[in-house]
């Protein structure tokens, strides 16, 4: 089953990241769960590029749900592009998309996935509505 990545999404960053001996796994690609691992850092770099920390503090953005739709396989050596959108914005939740394509085939797409993240009050452990300042940059 894939799922659907909407049209409706706004691009927001882009970076290059190189594929690592250590992401293949015995089959001699890699590994799908080092696909997750991919988007997490695009998010991260994405967040830091706004000038956040993405260290938890009092309150921070969780995950709640991903996805990978996978297209072809990758192996060492290579490069990604890994380009990150934003989808539905809500009062606590933003959905954020990656593609990973090779930088030798950056119009192939090899993989695509997405996240749900929501703003938490950890003192509670509850969503918070998104603070004024975060849902600016959002926008």
């Amino acid at each position: 089953m894939r799922i659907s990545i909407p049209e409706e999404k706004k691009f927001v960053h882009e970076m290059i990241m190189p594929i690592r001996w250590g992401d293949m796994d015995a089959y001699g690609h890699v590994n799908n769960t080092v696909y997750f691992r991919y988007m997490e850092q695009a998010r991260v770099e994405w967040v830091t590029s706004l000038g956040y920390d993405v260290a938890p503090g009092r309150e921070s953005m969780l995950m709640i749900n991903g996805f990978c739709n996978f297209y072809q396989q990758l192996s060492y050596p290579g490069e990604l592009i890994l380009k990150t959108a934003l989808g539905a914005i809500g009062k606590s939740s933003v959905d954020i998309f990656t593609t990973m394509s090779l930088t030798t085939e950056s119009e192939v797409i090899a993989a695509e996935g997405g996240a749900t993240m929501v703003w938490v009050d950890l003192t509670t452990n509850k969503s918070a509505p998104w603070p004024e300042h975060i849902l600016q940059k959002l926008r």
